[in-house]
């Protein structure tokens, strides 16, 4: 029995559907890493006695973040690495599973 050839139809649809694994880990990234940053800063302008105790648990994972300036830095360079490396995973494994169902 002989494999049935593609056409042009499904060879464009497959190609148009696959995603760019660094430009999606860049994008998560920034996302994250921004909504920790904007997130700790504005507990800071709202003010308060205890400030965010529960974005500080943040500190347990993030090695070196606090609810302060300086850590809303902090948690925005964390936030991007996670961010990064999941949109990447995501978009990687995508393009593997879109490989494994459209075997050519």
């Amino acid at each position: 029995m002989e494999k049935e050839q593609p056409t042009l139809e499904t060879i464009v649809k497959t190609r148009v559907t696959r995603l760019n694994a660094v430009v999606s880990g860049l994008v998560t990234g920034v996302i994250f890493g921004l909504i920790i940053f904007i997130a700790t800063n504005w507990l800071l302008l709202k003010g308060g006695e205890p400030v965010g105790p529960h974005l500080a648990l943040l500190g347990q994972f993030f090695l070196g973040y606090t609810v302060s300036f300086w850590g809303s830095l902090v948690g925005l360079l964390y936030g991007f690495v996670t961010g990064f490396i999941l949109g990447f995973a995501v978009a990687f494994l995508y393009n593997i599973f879109l490989n494994l169902r459209h075997k050519q």
